[in-house]
């Protein structure tokens, strides 16, 4: 078992050697998620509604500089050998990541997209747009159209913080189409569960193995008082 000392604020701030933590559980407060470089970054456990199965969390945007940092350090390695030219940000979570990414790959800019519709937005460059942790609100996904010229022709990496679910990222997967975009890659610190994997799949069967990730969590079940086991 785990002991329970850490606190909601100090998730996110630090990643740790590898080995630092037992990864075959039972998991009480936190699971801690293996990098691509072995080490170790502690995330909170988040029970579902049904209240036997649970979730990891990552809230990157709360995340400490060097978290960030080292993600986007990881997955710059990864797409880097793509030649990426743009990277696109779906919102809201990632774009904190695909800023950092960018950078990372030497860009001297990135593309957000967004939640918000501005006076000179082109409804038709919008999609709906739902997410696991808001899955209540109707949203669309805008495409500033003042945009496109940095899209047109060019490599992108299209970005998100977290693939849970999958309705996010082929949201914006929808919008680059509309836009006449195929993405040479999808980015996201986290590949939560697998549950993203039939939505993309329906979407087309070639854009699995574009994904790209740093580390991958599983859906954790109850182990009666014991805790969480993947």
């Amino acid at each position: 078992m785990q002991p329970n000392e850490f606190r909601p604020h100090d998730f996110w701030q630090e990643i740790h050697p590898a080995g630092s933590f037992s990864t075959s559980g039972p998991f009480e407060s936190f699971f801690p998620a293996t990098l691509r470089d072995e080490r170790q970054l502690r995330l909170p456990i988040r029970p579902l509604p049904d209240g036997q199965h649970a979730l990891c969390s990552l809230i990157i945007n709360q995340a400490s500089f060097p978290v960030v940092d080292a993600l986007a350090q990881q997955l710059a390695e990864q797409v880097a050998p793509l030649d990426p030219q743009v990277v696109v940000g779906l919102p809201t979570l990632g774009l904190t990541l695909a800023a950092a990414l960018a950078q990372k790959l030497g860009h001297s800019r990135y593309v957000a997209c967004g939640t918000s519709r501005k006076f000179w937005y082109d409804e038709g460059l919008s999609v709906p747009l739902s997410s696991i942790t808001t899955p209540e609100q109707a949203k669309r996904l805008y495409l500033d159209p003042r945009m496109l010229p940095l899209l047109e022709g060019r490599r992108v990496v299209l970005v998100d913080d977290v693939i849970s679910s999958g309705t996010s990222i082929v949201a914006g997967l929808s919008l680059m189409r509309a836009v006449n975009v195929q993405p040479v890659a999808i980015a996201a610190a986290m590949l939560q569960s697998e549950r993203w994997h039939a939505s993309l799949d329906a979407y087309g069967p070639d854009w699995r193995e574009r994904v790209h990730g740093v580390f991958r969590t599983p859906l954790l079940t109850r182990s009666g008082e014991a805790g969480w086991l993947p």
